[in-house]
């Protein structure tokens, strides 16, 4: 639980409807948290731009930080980006160039007020942490220092859209949840009479992004753009970078820390998609008073000890049975001086039947064989936890039912892994189209099955994701499949298990048809990173506080919402299905009187092993009042493939008072590239 600091070293003075213009003479929505003696004693300011209503739907998460900074001396900037909230233009993508010169314009309007000593930094979690690093990676003058949380260096490997060259079912979640927000109307309150005509530009502009990203089927320069993977020595700023185990993006902090030559520091907790101060799975930590320290630093030169201590600190797991969600997650916190870390060495086991061998064990060589049933990935929970539970993979024994398993020997004492484990596999394919997921799970002495980690690898993408390139059936390959990075503790007594599987539906869309892999043992093998248990006592690592933040605004529930994850079989028809809801009910926020309305539905569904009956369909309904005032909207996204294309159904209803005042649809077919 976080604690609500009422009284902070400086006090606060809020600005509410704060416009800056950009170079094309379009406006942005700001608000405006600052100490009241910056007009005299100038502060440096801190940049948040994301696309998610200030006044609304961020609104509550933006009081608790933003305030707390400007009560420890820096100026806290919310800007919606264009197109959204109650900013001018319209969105229509993702990290466009415009939305990038956009933060430029805004650190250099920032450099200008009386108020700020020019000095700036950016932060923001998910898309606010994307925009930080590439905006870092442009270098304009005043940007001092990111802080950067759930994030990528890497838009087209290691983001919600593509994972390993396969398509991810959060493509079209994340492309649906979009196509919601993009829909929503400015306040009146905040622009005025022009509320209706900037919103029907934006339900007339914002476009379909499913469609776009479904047309980028391969690493090409669409994804390149944003990738700072693409020249890691753009980057010349300090950058924090932070994620969590249960998030989506914990592999590019490692990849950070390793190819950026600037002062850094990660940070991994058990956390799913949230701030560390917000953090669940628990424990929760003070990260605004780290944050406080990280900025007090390089923005204001304070010799604070923030840069001392290891480069990365991350919470070494322990054992847990499997569930689909955890309100704490044991373990303790650890650090490494650098990354890669000489302290972590590689431990290498061959495969054979049902098997993992252990060190320096030889094996035979023989072939193994599995065509999966697309059942397999019913229970692999979201590729990235929003923590709306259950959203975690549950209990893997039935997954590993349709899967080729191999099970090492019991533990006869503790090992911890941190890093990403490699699975290495020469295979063969009976069709030039196919996909390998890798799990790893732990596995406890009464056979329950915990997964830690797991990989993805369209085949077709082997030698790379710019150029895809059929595979020859019956033709021999050696593969390489990075799992997830991890940090996790075995006891004695538990084992570890690969499985592998032909596909992971509907975490990820599975290949055009069935397919019969074969696994070759010999060479086939599991790489783990291995850190020494037996190094000296963390109890020397400063500790952190407790979570604490401002006193958040005062929102009252009106309509009581509800979660439901529904995995459901019919065992006359086939026809299985997973259905997702989240429905956040009704809420009014007490400062505005604006009451909102939020209802997510995604199914997920397929019969029997009919590869072209596979389908995932999203409803979102958003809706605002207050007063007379009255908006909503609804979309509809179904998403269909055969061997040949993919097909795309959207449909979106916007409503003044009840009347429909606007409706789009669309009805693509967009060929399949190797996918």
């Amino acid at each position: 639980m976080i604690r609500a600091v009422t009284e902070l070293p400086y006090p606060v003075r809020e600005e509410q409807g704060v416009w800056i213009p950009m170079r094309d003479g379009v406006q942005l929505a700001a608000r405006i948290w600052r100490p009241e003696r910056a007009d005299s004693e100038p502060v440096p300011a801190i940049v948040e731009m994301i696309p998610y209503r200030q006044r609304d739907l961020t609104a509550r998460r933006d009081s608790i930080h933003h305030p707390y900074l400007a009560g420890h001396g820096y100026a806290g900037v919310r800007v919606d980006l264009r197109g959204s909230g109650d900013s001018e233009g319209v969105l229509t993508g993702e990290y466009l160039e415009e939305e990038l010169a956009d933060a430029e314009d805004v650190l250099a309007w920032l450099a200008e007020q009386p108020w700020c000593t020019g000095r700036c930094g950016m932060m923001g979690i998910s898309w606010g942490g994307f925009n930080a690093l590439q905006v870092a990676a442009r270098r304009p003058p005043g940007l001092d220092a990111i802080v950067t949380a759930s994030s990528t260096d890497d838009r087209y490997a290691d983001d919600v859209h593509y994972m390993g060259g396969c398509l991810l079912s959060d493509n079209l979640s994340w492309a649906s949840t979009m196509f919601a927000y993009n829909s929503c109307p400015p306040d009146p309150v905040a622009v005025g009479d022009r509320w209706r005509e900037m919103w029907h530009e934006r339900l007339a502009g914002s476009g379909l992004w499913l469609e776009d990203w479904l047309h980028h089927q391969c690493r090409d320069d669409f994804w390149k753009h944003g990738s700072i993977c693409e020249d890691f020595a753009a980057v010349t700023c300090p950058v924090l970078a932070v994620s969590g185990w249960a998030d989506g993006y914990t592999n590019s902090v490692f990849r950070l820390l390793a190819h950026l030559d600037v002062p850094r520091k990660g940070l991994i907790g058990p956390w799913s998609h949230k701030y560390p101060h917000l953090g669940e799975p628990g424990p929760a930590i003070g990260f605004l008073q780290e944050l406080v320290r990280w900025w007090d630093h390089w923005l204001k030169d304070v010799p604070n000890d923030v840069m001392d201590g290891p480069m990365l600190r991350i919470w070494m797991q322990e054992t847990v049975p499997p569930f689909t969600a955890y309100a704490e997650r044991p373990g303790r916190w650890v650090g490494e001086p650098c990354w890669p870390s000489p302290r972590i060495r590689c431990s290498d086991r061959l495969l054979e039947r049902n098997r993992i061998a252990g060190e320096e064990e030889q094996v035979r060589s023989e072939e193994l064989a599995v065509e999966s049933p697309l059942s397999v990935g019913q229970f692999a929970g979201k590729w990235c936890s929003y923590n709306a539970p259950p959203d975690l993979p549950y209990d893997q024994r039935e997954e590993d039912g349709g899967s080729l398993v191999f099970d090492s020997d019991e533990f006869t004492e503790r090992c911890e892994i941190l890093g990403s484990p490699v699975v290495e596999l020469e295979i063969s394919a009976n069709e030039p189209v196919a996909m390998i997921a890798v799990r790893l799970s732990d596995v406890a002495p009464d056979g329950r099955a915990t997964r830690i980690s797991y990989g993805l690898l369209n085949l077709t993408h082997r030698d790379g994701h710019h150029s895809p390139v059929p595979l020859v059936p019956g033709e021999h390959y050696r593969v390489s499949v990075q799992l997830n990075a991890m940090a996790q503790a075995l006891p004695p007594r538990h084992r570890l298990r690969v499985a592998l599987s032909t596909s992971y539906w509907p975490l990820v869309w599975p290949p055009p048809g069935p397919v019969r892999l074969s696994v070759y043992t010999g060479w086939s093998r599991l790489v783990l990173p291995v850190r020494p248990v037996d190094e000296p006592d963390e109890t020397s690592l400063r500790p952190f506080g407790d979570p604490e933040g401002a006193e958040p605004i005062s929102v009252t529930s009106l309509t009581v919402g509800e979660e439901r994850w529904i995995v459901s079989r019919d065992l006359i028809r086939y026809a299985s299905a997973l259905e997702v809801v989240k429905d956040l009910g009704v809420v009014r926020f007490d400062d505005s009187g604006l009451e909102v309305a939020r209802r997510a539905v995604e199914k997920y569904s397929w019969v029997g092993d009919d590869f072209d009956s596979v389908r995932g369909e999203t409803e979102w309904m958003v809706a605002f009042e207050r007063g007379d005032w009255k908006a909503s909207t609804t979309t509809h996204t179904v998403l269909t493939s055969t061997a040949a294309h993919f097909r795309i159904r959207a449909e979106l209803r916007a409503y003044e008072s009840d009347r429909c005042i606007a409706t789009h649809s669309w009805d693509r077919l967009v060929p399949r590239f190797l996918v």
